[in-house]
């Protein structure tokens, strides 16, 4: 019996080995769906053109990404479910299902990425599982050839989170601006 696109498109299909003692041969089908995603009209032409150049070079979580890019719905930049979706700059709270506790991770892009343990590319894969889904969404992701799945608990959107580390300084219209550089060392 032939699945329609449509089943196959919002799902993963996963082949697993029978638990039979007389045959290894045999495999069960796991069908998990997947959530619907959206992204974002400005994201989407640079996802598009990363994913597409990562795939290119043979990265595994890129073409990933191409797929979840391909099923995606995109909206305009200005519609009211854009704000409850996670984008690039969203701030991310979310559980896994082998009990991690609870992480909150700001999404990025790969060359916006840190050695900050709260930030997290777009071109990982965990990265690629988040972009696009709503809070409650729970999206199927594999590293290291192992399966996790993420479940979104809270996103809130880049411009709310921002933070200057370094504040300008402030002054008086009357107080002159010292740009001596001190005493020279002879």
């Amino acid at each position: 019996m032939r699945r329609p696109d449509s089943l196959l498109n919002n799902s993963l299909v996963l082949w697993l080995p029978k638990r039979s003692p007389r045959s290894l041969e045999q495999k069960e089908c796991a069908v998990l769906p997947l959530p619907k995603i959206v992204l974002s009209a400005s994201d989407y032409p640079r996802l598009e053109q990363l994913a597409r150049i990562a795939v290119q070079q043979g990265d595994m979580s890129a073409m990933f990404l191409m797929v979840e890019i391909n099923r995606a719905e995109i909206i305009s930049d200005d519609a009211r479910d854009l704000a409850s979706v996670v984008t690039i700059g969203s701030w991310i709270s979310y559980w896994t299902n082998w009990g991690i506790p609870r992480k909150t991770v700001q999404l990025v892009w790969p060359e916006d990425c840190t050695s900050d343990l709260a930030q997290i590319s777009v071109l990982s894969p965990l990265g690629a599982a988040l972009i696009g889904l709503h809070v409650g969404d729970q999206m199927p992701y594999f590293v290291a050839g192992c399966m996790n799945v993420v479940r979104i608990e809270s996103i809130t959107g880049p411009e709310s989170n921002v933070v200057p580390l370094v504040r300008a300084p402030v002054f008086a219209d009357n107080d002159p601006i010292d740009d001596d550089p001190g005493p020279n060392a002879a």
